[in-house]
């Protein structure tokens, strides 16, 4: 089974424009050019797409799936992690933010939530361990095209490549400067399953 996560294109948030609600961010017109791009680049028609239940993967996803009408669509629990409480935030920029954010990592507690529409750590990586567990579940000849978020991706590539490690110390490397890049507006990750393993490829 072969699995190609594909992080939305530019929000209005990627853009720096305070939001109201983390699910309805918008695309760009970056964004959606962006999303046009990964579209047109497609040899082959995948056998199921999945998307987050938001709205800048659902607009990142459309013209994949305009492409290909006839592909079944599924909606998982892979939007963003949100670790910080949206009611105390709504409306803010980045750097207003920045020290709370900062305090959250440098803590590095994976039980850790923040308040309400929160989440902790641990429950991230159970998402993503739930997303990996749905994929093992498919056909091994299928090939599925997975419209994610940012963290939730960089959250499966921990799971995978740190199988054996705890929370704890997937989240003190989750973080790190010297760590695995950031996953970028559209850019494509590749998983694949098979002999009960996974391999990014």
């Amino acid at each position: 089974m072969y699995a190609i996560f594909i992080r939305h294109g530019e929000s209005t948030g990627n853009a720096g424009i305070p939001h109201n609600d983390l699910a309805l961010l918008e695309l760009t017109e970056t964004g959606q050019r962006q999303a046009e791009e990964v579209a047109a680049g497609w040899f082959h028609a995948p056998d199921l797409i999945v998307t987050s239940p938001y709205l800048r993967t659902k607009q990142t996803a459309r013209p994949t799936l305009a492409r290909f009408p006839s592909v079944p669509v599924e909606v998982w629990p892979i939007q963003e992690f949100t670790y910080l409480e949206p009611s105390r935030w709504n409306g803010t920029l980045s750097r207003d933010r920045k020290p709370y954010i900062d305090a959250y990592w440098t803590t590095a507690d994976p039980a850790y939530c923040d308040g309400p529409g929160a989440e902790s750590f641990s429950t991230l990586l159970d998402r993503a361990r739930l997303a990996l567990r749905q994929l093992e579940s498919q056909p091994k000849s299928n090939r599925i095209f997975v419209f994610s978020h940012g963290q939730f991706i960089h959250a499966v590539r921990m799971m995978i490549l740190y199988p054996d490690s705890t929370d704890a110390e997937r989240m003190r490397l989750f973080w790190r400067k010297d760590g695995l890049p950031s996953v970028q507006n559209c850019e494509l990750i590749e998983a694949e399953w098979s002999d009960n393993i996974w391999t990014l490829r």
